[in-house]
């Protein structure tokens, strides 16, 4: 998850106040997170939830890939992690 700071304006805060008062949405997070996923189906940005996932799948994997070749990731054997944390 990450962190974002956002700017409202006054008629944006009332309606997230609104929202909120009403119970529609517990927390103006959870009402902006909402209207970024009615972003996604407005604007046809991903088909399905399963498009979704495999998008932050490839992320991640992309992520993972460059810090192994800047060398940031550290590896370990399975024998290795067990004699570590004292199992087996």
């Amino acid at each position: 998850m990450v962190d974002l700071l956002i700017r409202t304006q006054p008629a944006q805060d009332l309606i997230l106040d609104k929202l909120t008062k009403m119970g529609i949405f517990k927390t103006r997070s959870e009402a902006i997170r909402a209207g970024i996923m009615g972003l996604n189906k407005e604007y046809n940005l991903f088909k399905n939830a399963q498009d979704i996932e495999d998008e932050l799948v490839v992320k991640k994997m992309l992520k993972i890939q460059e810090e192994d070749k800047r060398g940031k990731r550290n590896y370990v054997t399975l024998r290795e992690f067990q004699k570590k944390h004292g199992l087996k």
